[in-house]
């Protein structure tokens, strides 16, 4: 009995009293790879990556794994930062984890400060020799552009009725110094002006009006542009 309970004691004291949850390995993984970034370590990435890895950047590009190490490589003189992995949330199946977060990335570009945040999804599955990462899509964190000041004359010249087709009427009014938007007598949104001739909705940073001027500087339209491609919006008013 004495050797049963010396066994069980001695194999408490030889247990981490704090093991390492799965979930914490592929968060404190996930951050290894990010911070492997600046200084351009593709050891750190060779490591993790699944020899059957689908990559999907910020860009669009759809890479393998031969594809994403070749990204791998240290930043230009003059650029540093760092990005930490945030609002880590683990989808736990077993052999395989789904992981949604954040990198919240600092950077210091010739000396100017800039910071963006992009979400991930990404798929870690076990194998023989560890947690590998077998897929990862990354998207950009939309944010609205810095919004300028005119002249209430200027603001002005936006106002009117537009058409994009005979069923979708826009009105743009100028009302206490504020552009609103509004569609086929809708509740109205406000505009913001980015440059000149370039207006955005707030909350809608996919989105820009473009205006377009005649000869005459007159405004004739906008271009509603998203992701690139635009809807031609005629002024009829």
């Amino acid at each position: 009995m004495r050797k049963l309970v010396f066994a069980a004691l001695l194999a408490l004291a030889t247990t981490p009293a704090h093991a390492e949850s799965t979930s914490a390995v592929l968060k404190r993984q996930t951050q290894e790879l990010y911070d492997a970034l600046v200084p351009g370590d593709v050891k750190v990435w060779d490591k993790y990556l699944d020899t059957t890895v689908a990559f999907l950047d910020e860009n669009g590009v759809l890479m393998d794994r031969k594809g994403a190490l070749a990204q791998i490589v240290p930043l230009p003189k003059g650029i540093s930062g760092d990005i930490k992995v945030v609002n880590w949330i683990d989808h736990d199946f077993g052999d395989m984890h789904v992981i949604s977060f954040d990198c919240d990335e600092h950077e210091n570009f010739h000396g100017q400060k800039l910071h963006a945040l992009y979400r991930s999804l990404a798929t870690w599955r076990k194998s023989a020799d560890g947690w590998k990462l077998v897929a990862m899509q990354t998207i950009a964190g939309q944010q609205d552009p810095p919004a300028v000041t005119l002249p209430p004359e200027a603001l002005a010249e936006y106002a009117g009725e537009y058409e994009a087709a005979p069923d979708l009427h826009i009105t743009i009014a100028l009302m206490n110094g504020e552009l609103t938007s509004s569609s086929n007598g809708g509740k109205p949104s406000p505009l913001k002006v980015e440059l000149k001739d370039v207006l955005f909705t707030p909350g809608q940073p996919r989105v820009r009006k473009i205006f377009v001027r005649d000869a005459q500087g007159h405004i004739t339209g906008y271009l509603n542009r998203r992701e690139g491609r635009d809807v031609v919006v005629t002024r009829v008013k």
